[in-house]
Order: structure tokens, then C-alpha cells, then sequence
């Protein structure tokens, strides 16, 4: 949003970000007009290079149609570059109760998937993506699986919250 949103009094450049570790929907200040779409940027404390000032977190709600129709992608790749974090969900991933598994959050997967899962990373733990694919026949993207269960989860609707952080209260 070069000029901001348009109820907004000052006309300072605005970015909706997407935080990498717990998938944290973020509304920043920019410095200048010059950050992309998909554009990876430093928020940390050190000295930002594109980023003034953390606004604040945002919902799903919140975004904008572009935000949103980027989110999927953004997600995915986040997913794909620490490909061997979210392995660890499939090799980790536990009972929820004693009626459901956290796996079975992941959308398209139910009974019969959970048991071939469960059967493959007890013979041995899953390495990548692609060895759970070759593995559990039946999961041809864990990553696609992964980033529809985010999405899920950021619009808010979700009883559990497995990926990201719950969504504010506020805003």
C-alpha cells in the first residue's frame, strides 16, 4: 500500500507481512516504495534496511485482496525453504485426545492416511518431503497439505492451532 490504507491520516507506505516462524500476519511501515510482492525482508531488532516500525499483528480479515490472494504462496515457500522443520511436524506430531491426532488437522487426511503415516515414521523417521510422498502413497505434497492447514488456521476458524500463533483478539 504505497500511500497507506485510506482511513489512515498519514500517507506513509504500508506492507503486510508474513512472519516466518509462526506464520505471524504483520502490518509494517516501509521506508521506501520499493518492496515486492513475495520479497523477503528483515524485521528483527538490528538496524531494518525496508522496515521503519512494526505496526502490529494483523488477522486474516485484515489483509487485503492482494495479501490474500499472494498468502498461499508466500506460505508455501516458507514451508519449502525449512523444508526439514516441518518434516519434524509429520515425525513429531502427536494425539490431540484420545479421538484425534494432530495430523488429522491436516486437510484430507483422516483415519486411513493417519494410520499409514503412523505405520511409515514408525519403521523410520521421515527425512523429506519427497520420502514421506514415496512412503504414505496417498500424501502426494505434504508441503500443500501444510500450507492449507496454515491458511486454515490464520482465517481464524480453527479449534487448534497446531502451525501458527492463534489470532489476536484485537484489531
Amino acid at each position: 500500500m504505497p500511500s497507506g490504507r485510506a482511513s489512515s491520516v498519514s500517507a506513509e507506505p504500508l506492507v503486510q507481512l508474513l512472519g516466518e516462524n509462526r506464520f505471524t500476519l504483520l502490518e509494517a511501515a516501509a521506508k521506501k516504495h520499493d518492496i515486492k510482492a513475495g520479497e523477503r525482508v528483515y524485521i528483527g531488532k538490528q538496524e531494518r534496511d525496508k522496515i521503519s516500525i512494526i505496526k502490529g499483528r494483523l488477522n486474516y480479515s485484515d489483509l487485503t485482496e492482494v495479501a490474500k490472494s499472494e498468502l498461499p504462496r508466500a506460505v508455501y515457500k516458507v514451508i519449502k525453504e525449512n523444508e526439514k522443520h516441518f518434516v519434524e511436524v509429520f515425525n513429531n506430531a502427536s494425539p490431540l485426545n484420545i479421538r484425534m491426532h494432530s495430523l488429522e488437522l491436516l486437510p484430507g487426511v483422516g483415519k486411513k492416511h493417519l494410520s499409514a503415516i503412523l505405520d511409515a515414521r514408525e519403521e523410520k523417521k521421515f527425512e523429506s518431503f519427497a520420502d514421506i510422498s514415496n512412503r504414505v502413497s496417498l500424501l502426494q505434497d505434504p508441503a500443500k497439505l501444510l500450507t492449507d492447514r496454515v491458511i486454515e488456521e490464520l482465517k481464524g476458524d480453527s479449534r487448534f492451532y497446531i502451525l501458527t500463533r492463534p489470532p489476536s483478539a484485537t484489531r
